[in-house]
Order: C-alpha cells, then sequence, then structure tokens
C-alpha cells in the first residue's frame, strides 16, 4: 500500500530522515518507535505532504504522491491524527467532523458522520463546542474520528495515547483494535509505551536519528541491541 523509497528530509543542515526504504502493507498495524527526535513525526510529515522530502518516492496505492497536495493525498486514502488535538475553534464535534469529511472525500455522508460519532463515544457530545467543552480522552477520540470521516485506506496515528492514563490508555487501545477490524483500516502509529505497541501491533519499526535501525515483530525488535543502545546509550548486557 504504501511505498517509500530512498525519502530525505533535511532541514537546513539537519537531516531528520535519513534515505529511508519501507513498505507498509494493507492489513498491517505497525508501530513506528524511536527516541525523541528519531524523525518519526517528521516521516508522518513528509507522507502526508506537511514537508517535502529532498530527494526519494513515496508511493501510496501505486500512485506516486510525492507531489500531490495535502487533499490529494488525503482523497486516495491517507489519514492522520496529530499528538497535539487540533479542533476547529467554534465548531461543534459534528460539525468537525463534517469538514474532515468534505475535505477527505468531497463530498457529506450524515448517516456515516452518525456511525463514526457512535464508534469514537462522541454521539451525546455531537453538538458541544469542540475547542472547548472536551476532556483530553475526547479531543483524542475527535482526532481519531475526523481522520475516520476522511475513509483513510491508512491512518497515521501521531501519539494518540499521549497524556492518557493508563485505564484511558487500555480503552483507546481497545478502540484501535476495534476500529482496524470494523473499518478494515491499516494504521501507522507512534507511541513511546512499549506495552502499547506490544500488544496492538505484529511489527515495529525503529527509527534513531532518521535511520531505519530494526524492523520486526515487537519481542524482537525490543531485545535487539542497538534499538537498546538508542533509547538508553548502553550497550546491551
Amino acid at each position: 500500500m504504501l511505498q517509500l523509497e530512498n525519502v530525505t528530509v533535511r532541514f537546513g543542515g539537519v537531516t531528520a530522515v535519513d534515505n529511508l526504504t519501507l513498505s507498509i502493507g494493507a492489513s498491517e498495524v505497525t508501530g513506528l518507535v524511536g527516541p525523541n527526535g528519531a524523525g518519526k513525526t517528521t516521516l508522518f510529515n513528509a507522507i502526508s505532504g506537511l514537508v517535502r522530502p529532498g530527494a526519494g518516492r513515496i508511493v501510496f496505492n501505486a500512485v506516486d504522491v510525492l507531489n500531490a497536495p495535502v487533499y490529494r493525498r488525503a482523497r486516495l486514502g491517507l489519514g492522520r491524527t496529530f499528538q497535539v488535538p487540533q479542533p476547529l475553534s467554534r465548531l461543534t464535534v459534528r460539525e468537525n467532523l463534517l469538514v474532515a469529511q468534505r475535505f477527505g472525500t468531497g463530498s457529506v455522508n450524515a448517516s456515516r458522520l452518525d456511525e463514526i460519532l457512535d464508534f469514537v463515544g462522541l454521539t451525546e457530545k455531537a453538538g458541544r463546542d469542540a475547542s472547548s467543552e472536551l476532556a483530553l480522552s475526547e479531543l483524542k477520540a475527535l482526532e481519531v474520528g475526523k481522520a475516520l470521516a476522511t475513509n483513510p485506506k491508512l491512518l497515521l496515528l501521531d501519539e494518540v495515547l499521549a497524556g492518557l492514563e493508563t485505564t484511558g490508555k487500555r480503552r483507546f487501545m481497545q478502540m484501535l483494535k476495534d476500529m482496524h477490524a470494523k473499518f478494515g483500516v491499516g494504521i501507522l502509529i507512534i507511541e513511546h509505551d512499549i506495552e502499547t505497541i506490544s500488544n496492538l501491533c505484529k511489527r515495529v519499526v525503529v527509527l534513531n536519528f532518521g535511520e531505519l535501525i530494526a524492523d520486526g515483530a515487537p519481542d524482537e525488535v525490543f531485545r535487539d541491541a542497538e534499538v537498546i543502545k538508542s533509547y538508553t546509550g548502553a550497550e546491551h548486557a
């Protein structure tokens, strides 16, 4: 579904993503991890069109999207969330979903919006001001709902569980599993919590200084000496 070929992103003299080649399948739930500054969010920005790589190719569903605008990528089926929720000011929860749906699909499907509101648990909050009347967990749910409203084939989740307490994380993680099963959407998720990644993902990709350093099953990856060193600075004992 998604193929990255020798993707490089530089900001001045800093290489944030370094000659990265990676493939993500249509039905996968894949974790993207690495220490702070590893290039994870920059990679999401490159895939979704918020930054332009200096080199390489990004191919989604056999379409080269390197030069495609953000809305075009969305309509091809690339959806994403942001680490810090970004509800549209002075719009209700439902209106936020409606705007996202129109942006991502070019049309409005009211029954689909109802289905998404129910799935993310926001039906009773549909008429509330999204920017001022939601708790953090509800804002996170709205981020996922907005992304789902674009009818994604692959969903990029940027630390969507960050800031939630343990019980909230587990509930949210179950929602993501249910979303994968119900809507058939592939997931690529940035997350620092190893327990979450291990429980949610069958595959984990690790970046460090913009380079791919590991790719495999969670139990294998999190025992990798280079991965341990990237997080701790120490050799594996």
